[in-house]
């Protein structure tokens, strides 16, 4: 029985950074290659996606997907403050013209993390004119590249962007001051409307939207006062102030995109951000995250309360075992199927992450891939059997071939 509509999108995410390589002008590439930073290795060629896109879009239409979220590298479409790239701007035309051409509907992320190296030398988001810089190169994006990009994805989680850069040091460029990151926080939410204006004006009629990481965040002892203020505080900065502004009016897009991994539960004690580990017993994943499939279904009616159309633009597990990722998979569109068939609004499913790829700090160790990418034999691809059960679905709408491989029966209605 079909479980999804047959307008859904189905595909899969990358971002220029972790896929393309030699990423040489931004502020990742620099950071990989300090002793000091946390960063375990260096993308290096990363998977060659910078030669290959053609063939891997080929190969994830071929697996039966629909749509693809891919990003667009800042750096080498801006390598010099005002100066653009000619020919970084007509290989990104090839590129989406390939999507197009092998029938996956485009999402371009204009900004995914990394930032050219003179912009974060300036200091990136917390420098004065940041907004007037980002605006300058969506505006050349959109006058060059607007016509070909079905829906443009402004900001790539705003809220990890302000945390890992600016908090705990895990990103570039390595700052631990709250200060910083609330204002960061806030100056990402101006970025999106900032980019909104300026691909309104450009090319084309591409459908926007910010993408949102919300995770599921609880107290780790319900009812403990420090352990809900803690817990109210994460939410009214990863969650609240986003959703706020999108609710606030003014041209804020057509859709947003919801970001979901796993629940985190704030522990009080050691301190107000500090977050305890899974629960004892827990299924986990190769990042140390737990496997937590409801708050899917909540952060999605959650997201739905900023009164847009919704795509889940990420959502997936790192793992060794390729039947966790299935069963992951099924877990997770049961979810969403049972949100769906709640009335509310969701027009794709986007998982994370196509290929094995570079996972930022923590390298090439945790494999999120539905394609497994042999880096040692010519960056050979390697389709999962997940790969295939969620093309199933995707062709059927439908979740009984995922269902069966997991060895799950579907719950009563």
């Amino acid at each position: 029985m079909r479980s999804f509509p047959g307008d859904f999108l189905w595909g899969s995410s990358t971002a220029a950074h972790q896929v393309e390589g030699g990423n040489h002008h931004n502020d990742w590439w620099d950071w990989e290659h300090d002793p000091a930073s946390p960063a375990v290795e260096s993308s290096g060629d990363a998977i060659d996606h910078l030669h290959r896109y053609d063939e891997d879009f080929a190969l994830l239409a071929s697996l039966g997907q629909n749509a693809h979220r891919l990003s667009l590298e800042w750096s080498r479409i801006e390598p010099a403050p005002d100066e653009f790239s000619q020919v970084a701007l007509d290989h990104y035309a090839r590129v989406l013209d390939s999507l197009a051409d092998h029938g996956l509907t485009g999402f371009v992320t204009l900004y995914h993390f990394t930032l050219p190296r003179w912009f974060a030398a300036r200091g990136g988001w917390l420098a004065d004119d940041a907004l007037d810089v980002f605006g300058r190169f969506v505006e050349r994006v959109a006058g060059t590249l607007g016509d070909r990009i079905p829906y443009a994805c402004t900001v790539n989680e705003p809220q990890i962007v302000a945390l890992g850069s600016y908090l705990n040091g895990e990103f570039p460029p390595g700052h631990r001051d709250a200060g910083e990151a609330i204002a960061v926080n806030a100056t990402l939410g101006q970025a999106h409307r900032t980019a909104v204006a300026a691909l309104r004006a450009g090319r084309g009629t591409p459908r926007i939207g910010t993408c949102l990481h919300l995770p599921y965040l609880e107290p780790l002892r319900p009812g403990d006062e420090a352990d809900e203020a803690a817990a109210g505080m994460a939410r009214a900065v990863m969650v609240d102030h986003h959703l706020d502004d999108l609710r606030a009016g003014g041209d804020v897009g057509d859709w947003v995109g919801l970001q979901y991994y796993t629940r985190t539960r704030m522990d009080a004690s050691g301190g107000a951000l500090d977050t305890a580990p899974p629960p004892e017993g827990a299924e986990t994943t190769l990042m140390g995250w737990e496997v937590f499939p409801a708050g899917l279904g909540t952060m999605l009616r959650r997201i739905a309360e900023a009164g847009l159309p919704v795509v889940v633009t990420e959502n997936g597990i790192a793992t060794a075992d390729d039947d966790q990722r299935v069963r992951y998979l099924e877990s997770h569109l049961a979810e969403l199927a049972r949100v769906l068939a709640e009335g509310v609004d969701v027009r794709g499913y986007l998982y994370w992450s196509s290929f094995d790829n570079f996972e930022w700090a923590r390298g090439y160790a945790p494999t999120f891939g539905l394609v497994g990418v042999d880096r040692a034999d010519g960056f050979r691809r390697v389709p999962r059997r997940s790969a295939e059960l969620f093309g199933e679905v995707a062709r059927s709408g439908d979740l009984a071939a995922l269902r069966a491989a997991s060895g799950t029966t579907p719950s009563p209605s």
